[in-house]
């Protein structure tokens, strides 16, 4: 029986190491497993080359908001009780709401 036993385990073909592959920026390039899973958290549209055979995260675009104030003008709103949610009219030398750049 244990001929039988050897039989087989010298048939049985030995697997082969897992390859882990990510395609950066159209290159396909042999990574790590953890590797792997922190490019397929982020997506591969995300990372950039750094050098022929590093590649990083792109940085993320910072946006500039500017949100509009209460300005001196020549014509704009008079407010009641200085209540900007209740204009009264429209005055000369009154407030508008204007984006500062």
């Amino acid at each position: 029986m244990s001929d039988f036993l050897n039989e087989l385990r010298q048939m049985s073909t030995p697997t082969k190491p897992k390859v882990h592959t990510v395609n950066i920026q159209g290159q396909n390039v042999v990574v790590s497993l953890e590797k792997k899973l922190e490019v397929l958290r982020n997506g591969e549209h995300a990372y950039m080359w750094k050098s022929p055979i590093e590649f990083v995260l792109k940085p993320k675009p910072t946006y500039k908001v500017t949100y509009p104030t209460l300005q001196k003008a020549e014509q704009g709103y008079q407010f009641e009780n200085n209540d900007i949610h209740w204009p009264n009219a429209v005055v000369s030398g009154g407030e508008t709401w204007q984006r500062s750049e």
